[in-house]
């Protein structure tokens, strides 16, 4: 067995070979493009023995070299720099260096990977995170907006903000050469992401009606078509969480337990975690309080204790261990409200067909 460790960068990639003693066989530098690194697999398939690489993340840098070689039937890892502190924590750093020590982990099967789901499933995260960053960005607007209308003592008429009505009051503004320029800017930027935001849903929900796994997660009160697609993207297979503790602490959903000699604390949930889930399952749970009995009755109770907060994320945990089950055994929600649902899906429908038609 040969096994390979690859540092990525955006233009040069350096490789390490080792054997089965951990020798170092040689140690090749390519480019990180098409014609480079089907010319590294080319000097990998010399080898007579079987081959093992380990690439390291980053960003989207190692997808190119990962499939290529997968191509080539190399069986390949992906890296999780997070947890590689070999690699992160040496005092002397170099591209020789960590390639080597990708290799030596991976001879040791002591390498952290992370998932790597299809080209397909890719695809469908990479829409999906591209939404959540729209709405960012315009939330972000949105924030730029309120701060002009602090700054002048003003608050947007009625009880929702950026309406049409509302957004035309915006415009009829008249708030000094400066700030007018700001705010003018600031509505076309809105308006642009706004439509983009749609347009991308509008997408999405054409996915979504195909797919019945999202149509299963749908059954579950709080949880509308880009939750559940996002959900589904993010998770790939169940079946890689041994148990519903698991998946809900991958999630950032699990309080954090720390534990020296007798004294054992619980509480928190870990910062380094995916936070797109956890946000999307918060907002979910902020809504299936509001309608549903059995998480409406559990916020109340945590609430009683740890506070209203505390209480949002006690929900959004519950609904992922629900969501485990629901994904696991095909199952839909048990406590289903059937005119909720049949909502959720007529809006579904709807967008898909303009998704379709764009």
């Amino acid at each position: 067995m040969k096994y390979v460790g690859i540092d990525v960068h955006k233009k040069m990639c350096q490789a390490a070979v080792l054997d089965d003693e951990g020798s170092l066989l040689d140690e090749i530098r390519f480019p990180n493009d098409a014609e480079g690194i089907e010319e590294f697999a080319g000097k990998l398939t010399s080898y007579s023995d079987e081959v093992s690489a380990v690439v390291e993340s980053t960003g989207n840098l190692w997808i190119q070299i990962h499939d290529r070689l997968e191509k080539h039937g190399f069986t390949v890892a992906l890296s999780n720099p997070a947890k590689t502190r070999l690699i992160a924590e040496a005092k002397v750093k170099t591209d020789k260096v960590d390639a080597r020590t990708l290799a030596a982990l991976l001879r040791a099967d002591m390498v952290p990977t992370c998932y790597v789901p299809g080209e397909e499933l890719r695809s469908r995260r990479e829409l999906l995170r591209h939404r959540v960053n729209l709405v960012k960005n315009r939330t972000m607007v949105k924030n730029r907006i309120h701060g002009i209308l602090d700054k002048h003592g003003l608050r947007m008429p009625g009880a929702y903000p950026f309406s049409r009505g509302n957004v035309d009051w915006l415009r009829g503004l008249s708030l000094g050469f400066m700030d007018d320029a700001i705010l003018r800017s600031d509505l076309a930027l809105l308006e642009a992401l706004s439509g983009q935001v749609d347009a991308i849903e509008a997408k999405i929900a054409a996915l979504a009606v195909e797919d019945k796994r999202t149509r299963l997660l749908m059954t579950m009160t709080g949880v509308g078509y880009f939750t559940a697609m996002l959900i589904l993207s993010e998770v790939g297979d169940i079946g890689r969480f041994r148990s519903e503790k698991a998946f809900s602490s991958w999630m950032g959903l699990a309080p954090m337990v720390r534990q020296s000699g007798e004294r054992t604390w619980v509480g928190g949930v870990p910062r380094q975690s995916d936070g797109r889930l956890r946000t999307a399952l918060v907002e979910c749970a902020q809504s299936a309080v509001r309608f549903d009995p059995r998480f409406r009755g559990l916020h109340e109770r945590v609430s009683r204790r740890r506070g209203a907060g505390c209480a949002t994320v006690a929900v959004a945990h519950e609904m992922a261990r629900i969501m485990y089950f629901m994904l696991s055994r095909g199952e839909a929600y048990r406590g289903v409200d059937v005119g909720l649902v049949g909502r959720k899906l007529k809006d579904m429908d709807r967008k898909a067909m303009n998704g379709l038609r764009s």
